[in-house]
């Protein structure tokens, strides 16, 4: 069974996001709240942590869409390609913020997405969510955890993820309650902006 951690994003207790680190770092799988939806998530580094997403999700690791969860753009030239002087404007001016950006991958990306072209980048406007990438050092991949029901397309409630996941992995942090819409996505490995998905971000900042 999973722990189930509350951390409230106004001021998230450093003991509770050493828990969500230690669980990262064991190889462990956590839920936890962004700025949009609730994310399925895991330390980018490890390999069987990956497979273990890759697993639930019912993909293959290699062929995954998951999103890198950043706490800023400081070290995105580990995950992408150089990017020029306006599409670096632009994720200034959107991040953080309910938005993922597809880049161009680089040459020195995490063994299993080596072959992948491009990347989604994340940095969600969410003190939980930045926090625990700041103190783990690194990105965490990411997946929006979805709802098989019809209408209800993303649950929101914390103490219901909980029931639904708590033997699928091993910490679901309670950081209130999600929102039901998604990131925006949009593509900007081209030359132009290309909206692949509009979801909670606004697309006036474009």
């Amino acid at each position: 069974m999973a722990d189930f951690i509350r951390i409230y994003e106004e001021n998230p207790n450093p003991k509770e996001i050493k828990k969500v680190i230690d669980v990262l770092r064991k190889g462990g799988l956590i839920i936890y709240p962004t700025d949009t939806v609730y994310g399925l998530g895991c330390d980018i580094t490890n390999m069987k942590a990956l497979e273990r997403v890759a697993l639930i999700k019912g993909v293959k690791l290699e062929k995954s869409n998951f999103s890198f969860v950043c706490h800023d753009l400081s070290n995105l030239s580990d995950y992408v390609k150089q990017i020029d002087t306006s599409t670096f404007k632009i994720l200034k001016r959107a991040l953080p913020g309910p938005y993922t950006f597809i880049l161009p991958g680089a040459s020195s990306l995490p063994h299993p997405f080596k072959k992948k072209k491009t990347v989604g980048i994340r940095v969600p406007n969410n003190n939980i969510a930045l926090e625990i990438v700041r103190q783990l050092g690194n990105p965490i991949i990411s997946t929006s955890i979805r709802d098989e029901d019809e209408i209800i397309e993303y649950t929101t409630d914390p103490e219901l993820i909980y029931e639904k996941w708590d033997n699928l992995v091993d910490l679901v942090i309670d950081g209130g309650y999600g929102d039901n819409q998604a990131s925006t996505v949009i593509d900007l490995s081209e030359e132009q902006p290309v909206i692949v998905r509009e979801g909670k971000g606004s697309l006036e900042i474009f």
